[in-house]
């Protein structure tokens, strides 16, 4: 057993030592179960059995199981058990096995084996015989859950729920008796069906079932305290989890995208330039420290927006950080997890948006994976609070979100971030789109040279049309755009803050020093009542981010050892080498590109605002002339 920040590894040595046990729990056993009046024969065309009127409660009877057995019944003429028959078998087994070897774990970090021991050599009693009854049965409920969340993972996902399957009779006894009642429930589930098809949904659905009752018992054992706070990691079978907080979810599917390299995007400039040092920030993400140096030393960034009309290039920019990220993976062997949070996870039930949404979040801050996490549309998926037309389920993403990206409980580990995309910013609740850490601006081609590069690029090469005086994509060298696009903020480009800058400058001349600064933001904040300090937060931390605007050379990224397989310290020291101090240009430039984002999201709502007075004005007159001409008609009765 290795532990590191919280993390414990269980080793597979530790899993082969109960492998005779989990194999006889698959190849046979007896188990003395609860009799319950219900006929052992169904009932003609059902699954269901007659029940006796006459109570038979209280007898016991004898049961035996033999799960392999029953399965290589389901197809009699094949000598061997299909792919989704061995699939249960093994994992039952291997489930077992770690079921088992974290219970051990479990004994070893509570008084539970010691309890163990002295038991064996004479009888507890008193307190101590309490103590080792409330563990030993706590010990039980770990490896139901264990075993449980273990198929839940493994088993085939998409399948047909069934409405004829119930959880076991659990019997929290031991560890093995517990595992026995679970098996012998995955026995009888499976006993008598005729096809693959329903074998696994009808197993699917009874883990589904199981897990749902252990969960709803969990309150009943009293000695379950330091595994709600363990995390458990199993590395072969890409197996965690994480106290009883939230089982483990579907296993990943790998990625599939149409990934876009950085020269097939036109204009964007500033945004480009931030998505590729994104991904190398990702990429000194450290396994075994859990931590980033970029966290560390400031400049990460953990959520951003996106924002700007439809066809401007969001999508495609998506695509090209997704593309990038990947590509470092694959060379420094590290897994990488894309997902992204649409529409169609709000769901017409109660609660269950606000999980999906809690779901999605935890898929991608697990520490074990480098992540990125995306919401698209995020005006339709997540809702004002004052929006009275929005849907429950809106609200509870809403709610998710802004507690996961800069909740009390939030952790910035460094290996992963959140981006939100819309064509309507403005919708989006103010206190939400204040947690997005860096604005990008995707605005698409601007210049003249840019609908020349995308024109060019799009057209491909199946013409022979003469360029003309043109030189191609030299607008798109990044470090000179991005230049360009940095010193178009060294004044407001919004009517509303241009007025403010204009206004200051002429009371107290040019901002040269701090107190000039603060004189600025607060000038900023009397004129726009949103720019609060979260505002100001996330404007220093764009600075500090300016302050580590150095490239990281392409030569750390081509090779593992380069730089991405070094130490965290290594990190630390190689990245803090390239670190400059920012300028009072770079602060004025950073508060102008946020400060400009908040007005152009104010001066967008009022003017939908305006627009919708103007809309209903218009019908109100054509409602009174109509009105009118009924009265003159006599038609309009009074």
């Amino acid at each position: 057993m290795e532990q590191s920040s919280g993390l414990t590894t269980i080793h597979e040595d530790e899993i082969k030592s109960h492998l005779s046990t989990a194999q006889m729990l698959i190849t046979r056993f007896i188990t003395l179960e609860q009799s319950d009046a219900r006929s052992s024969t169904p009932l003609a065309g059902t699954r269901r059995r007659f029940v006796s009127t006459v109570s038979s409660r209280g007898t016991r009877k004898t049961n035996e199981v033999e799960l392999a057995k029953m399965l290589k019944g389901i197809s009699p003429e094949d000598d061997l058990l299909s792919v989704a028959q061995h699939n249960l078998l093994f994992r039952t087994r291997r489930g077992a096995a770690v079921a088992l070897a974290i219970a051990d774990n479990f004994a070893k970090s509570t008084s539970l084996e010691d309890l163990k021991s002295q038991n064996a050599t004479s009888p507890l009693s008193g307190e101590d015989a309490k103590n080792y009854k409330n563990l030993l049965a706590a010990s039980a409920y770990v490896t139901a859950f264990t075993v449980t969340c273990y198929l839940m993972r493994h088993l085939p996902v998409d399948t047909d729920a069934v409405n004829d399957v119930e959880a076991p009779d659990f019997n929290f006894d031991t560890p093995q008796d517990v595992l026995k009642s679970i098996i012998s429930g995955l026995e009888d589930v499976a006993d008598g069906v005729s096809s693959d098809d329903t074998l696994v949904s009808r197993c699917r659905t009874y883990i589904e079932q199981t897990l749902q009752a252990l969960i709803s018992r969990r309150k009943r054992f009293v000695a379950l305290q330091g595994f709600a706070n363990s995390h458990i990691r199993i590395e072969q079978d890409d197996f965690t989890i994480d106290g009883f907080e939230t089982p483990p979810g579907k296993a990943r599917k790998q990625l599939v995208m149409n990934f876009k390299k950085p020269n097939e995007i036109i204009g964007n400039h500033i945004a480009k330039y931030q998505a590729l040092k994104l991904a190398k920030m990702l990429m000194a993400y450290d396994f075994d420290r859990q931590m980033n140096p970029f966290v560390e030393q400031g400049g990460f960034v953990f959520t951003f927006i996106g924002d700007g009309m439809p066809g401007t290039g969001k999508t495609i920019l998506i695509q090209m950080l997704a593309g990038m990220i990947n590509d470092y993976c694959q060379v420094a062997g590290y897994p990488f997890h894309y997902e992204n949070f649409g529409v169609d996870q709000i769901s017409s039930y109660q609660g269950k948006s606000g999980q999906n949404c809690k779901e999605f979040v935890n898929n991608v801050i697990d520490p074990r994976a480098i992540s990125l996490g995306t919401v698209d549309d995020i005006d339709q998926v997540a809702a004002k609070r004052s929006d009275d037309k929005a849907s429950a389920g809106q609200q509870e993403v809403t709610a998710v979100l802004m507690e996961s990206f800069a909740g009390a409980s939030t952790v910035i580990r460094g290996n992963c971030a959140f981006g939100m995309f819309s064509n309507y910013p403005e919708n989006v609740d103010d206190a939400l789109r204040q947690r997005a850490s860096a604005r990008w601006l995707v605005d698409g081609p601007q210049s003249e040279d840019d609908y020349v590069d995308i024109f060019v690029l799009l057209a491909g090469k199946n013409h022979s049309i003469d360029l003309g005086d043109h030189d191609l994509f030299e607008g798109q060298q990044i470090k000179k755009a991005v230049a360009q696009s940095y010193e178009g903020h060294s004044r407001p480009k919004e009517e509303g803050l241009l007025k403010v800058w204009d206004r200051f400058e002429q009371e107290n001349g040019a901002i040269k020093s701090m107190a000039d600064v603060g004189g600025y933001l607060h000038a900023i904040k009397q004129a726009e009542s949103r720019f609060t300090g979260r505002a100001i937060k996330n404007i220093t931390d764009a600075i500090k981010m300016r302050s580590m605007d150095v490239e990281l050379p392409d030569e750390w990224f081509e090779t593992p050892e380069a730089f991405m397989h070094k130490s965290y310290d290594e990190k630390s020291d190689m990245i803090s080498e390239l670190r400059q101090p920012f300028t009072m240009e770079m602060v004025l430039q950073e508060i102008n590109r946020y400060a400009d984002s908040e007005f152009r999201y104010t001066d967008k709502s009022d003017a939908a605002a305006v627009e919708e007075i103007i809309r209903r004005e218009r019908q109100r007159e054509r409602a009174i002339g109509e009105i009118e001409a009924m009265r003159a008609d006599g038609r309009w009765a009074e």
